[in-house]
């Protein structure tokens, strides 16, 4: 039974990323079934008379072929091990998803103008994406940036790292609120859940870990709030603000839920995220110039 619902939710995934309507399992069981009752039903002259199926095709419908590359590509794009089964599933999608587009088209949906601006823009991000996909010039990240990279993380880390949650108000009224109910004990999880409006509310205000060099300066906060920051290394474990602190139009009252000596990640193990980061940092700068550089030969009146 679990293998049966993976296949089902692998089968949805595989036609989100090909464009295709997803349908219920019944239904694309029901469309690749065999059609033996119709056949009866209109009478065996009839059925002996439809032509053959292409080489080509795994099924028709309506005179329209269902080409064998395209349940091909599901099963690639599945990376699930090929077998009658699977292919059988995506069969049925491909046959429900014509049947849709069919139905879809007696009734004059594609000439919908919302359905238009729906496949122009479909379209134009199709195209837009072969083409950069073929003139793209990204710079290669080489094994020395990756490393570089990584001695400058290092380099920004201090001997501590913080494990903080943060209640984010707007008013000065709620910040007083949640700092009253703190005092008396209230669980900092729940009033985050309850007041806050700022990160990661729904978790409690939950923080991921975070190391600074002290003492704090400007810049060199990795990419936190200089006041929070200053907070932070200042407080004991399990301590809270004694006051809110302002951020922007919020209120932030912090607290420390753990501190650690900061763990360093090995090299190995950082690099492959950090080669990541560089190649879509060369991506965007390579996008930046062609970009640029198309600029430079056109005409733009705004």
């Amino acid at each position: 039974m679990k293998a049966k619902f993976s296949r089902v939710w692998m089968a949805a995934g595989v036609c989100a990323a090909l464009g295709i309507v997803t349908v219920p399992a019944m239904a694309a069981k029901s469309a690749a079934a065999p059609s033996a009752a119709k056949a009866d039903a209109k009478g065996d002259s009839k059925a002996s008379a439809e032509k053959p199926l292409p080489s080509d095709a795994i099924a028709s419908v309506n005179g329209v072929a269902i080409p064998k590359v395209s349940v091909d590509a599901m099963v690639k794009a599945s990376g699930q091990p090929d077998s009658p089964q699977l292919r059988e599933l995506f069969k049925g999608q491909l046959i429900a998803n014509e049947l849709l587009k069919q139905a879809a088209q007696k009734q004059h949906y594609d000439t919908r103008p919302e359905v238009q601006a729906a496949v122009e823009a479909a379209k134009t991000m199709i195209v837009t994406r072969a083409f950069m996909t073929e003139h793209l010039k990204a710079a290669p990240v080489s094994d020395a940036d990756v490393k570089a990279k990584y001695d400058a993380v290092v380099a920004t880390l201090g001997e501590n790292e913080y494990h903080a949650s943060v209640i984010a108000v707007r008013d000065a009224v709620t910040a007083q609120t949640v700092l009253d109910q703190l005092k008396k004990g209230s669980d900092f999880a729940a009033l985050a859940r309850q007041y806050s409006q700022g990160p990661n509310a729904a978790q409690g205000g939950q923080l991921n870990w975070v190391s600074f060099k002290t003492p704090i300066t400007a810049g060199n906060t990795q990419n936190w709030p200089q006041p929070i920051a200053e907070a932070l290394v200042k407080l004991p474990k399990g301590g809270v603000s004694s006051e809110p602190l302002q951020i922007g139009d919020q209120l932030w009252i912090l607290r420390v839920d753990d501190k650690r000596a900061t763990q360093i990640p090995k090299f190995e193990e950082s690099a492959p995220l950090l080669r990541k980061q560089l190649e879509q940092v060369a991506m965007e700068k390579a996008t930046a110039q062609m970009i640029g550089d198309l600029v430079k030969s056109a005409r733009i009146q705004q």
